[in-house]
């Protein structure tokens, strides 16, 4: 199953569109888990195994796991997540980005080491910096286009002469030139929901993944209305993959943190899903 079907499937099962960020903190984890990297696969297992019914992805950030040392604990956690959750698609936040030979083992690090359904990656060098990706028939791949940082605009914002901007031009080339083996989607940020629906525009059938809800401050309802298309029997043409990390991993430091995730999760769940409903 590829990567696009892996979404359409998750999302009509758990009747979700929210994605859940595992970006482990130890200095954040409960109890006596508290300061302990060795507890980064038990505490992320834990929240995989209150929320797998209710999400449409999970989106580990392997810096979280990289400065921890916990590599281990991530291909760990990926293959639980396929054990437990298998409907459920896992997409691998390392936004690398580079060319050639070096691309060549990024890729292989992302899909066979840690078993991933996709990655994000920076588009910024280029096709041929995502073309060792595509190689890897099925997986996904999410080229950021309008990320959520403020900085973000130094860049994505600038003109270039045919007047677009950059995040427009590339939002243009995952949907079309680039995209030859369907397998491209964008990464936009919940903070700029403008920008949301103009990238939607251009990209009118890719799947978005969307952070920035939750700590960050998205509007998850605006998101939704921004980024989100139906046909006319409701089903999903353009599917957004809403992600929220700390507002759900850390809804509770006491012993309870796996129910406080598990309602923060079915909180957010409903509000994304009431957006869907006509006003």
């Amino acid at each position: 199953m590829n990567f696009r079907s892996q979404l359409a499937r998750a999302e009509t099962l758990n009747d979700s569109m929210l994605c859940v960020g595992l970006d482990p903190d130890p200095a954040k984890f409960p109890g006596s888990w508290k300061d302990d990297a060795s507890r980064i696969f038990d505490f992320c297992a834990t929240i995989v195994d209150a929320t797998r019914d209710l999400v449409l992805a999970y989106k580990p950030q392997i810096a979280y796991f990289a400065a921890q040392r916990a590599e281990e604990q991530l291909e760990r956690l990926i293959a639980h997540i396929h054990r437990v959750a298998p409907e459920v698609p896992v997409i691998l936040d390392a936004k690398r980005g580079d060319i050639g030979s070096t691309a060549e083992q990024y890729a292989r690090e992302v899909f066979e080491r840690y078993r991933a359904d996709a990655v994000t990656l920076s588009p910024l060098m280029g096709f041929d910096s995502i073309e060792p990706y595509l190689a890897y028939e099925g997986k996904g791949t999410f080229l950021l286009c309008r990320t959520s940082n403020p900085g973000g605009a130094d860049l994505q914002a600038q003109r270039l002469s045919n007047g677009d901007r950059l995040f427009e031009h590339i939002a243009r080339l995952a949907q079309g030139e680039w995209n030859r083996s369907g397998q491209l989607a964008l990464v936009v940020g919940a903070t700029f929901s403008a920008e949301i629906e103009r990238v939607r525009e251009l990209a009118p059938t890719l799947p978005l993944l969307i952070p920035g809800i939750g700590m960050q401050g998205g509007d998850a309802a605006a998101t939704v209305r921004a980024g989100w298309r139906a046909d006319a029997g409701g089903r999903t043409v353009a599917p957004i993959v809403v992600s929220s990390s700390r507002a759900i991993l850390y809804a509770s430091r006491g012993d309870n943190f796996a129910a406080a995730a598990r309602a923060a999760a079915q909180a957010t769940r409903a509000e994304l899903n009431r957006a869907r409903l006509p006003a």
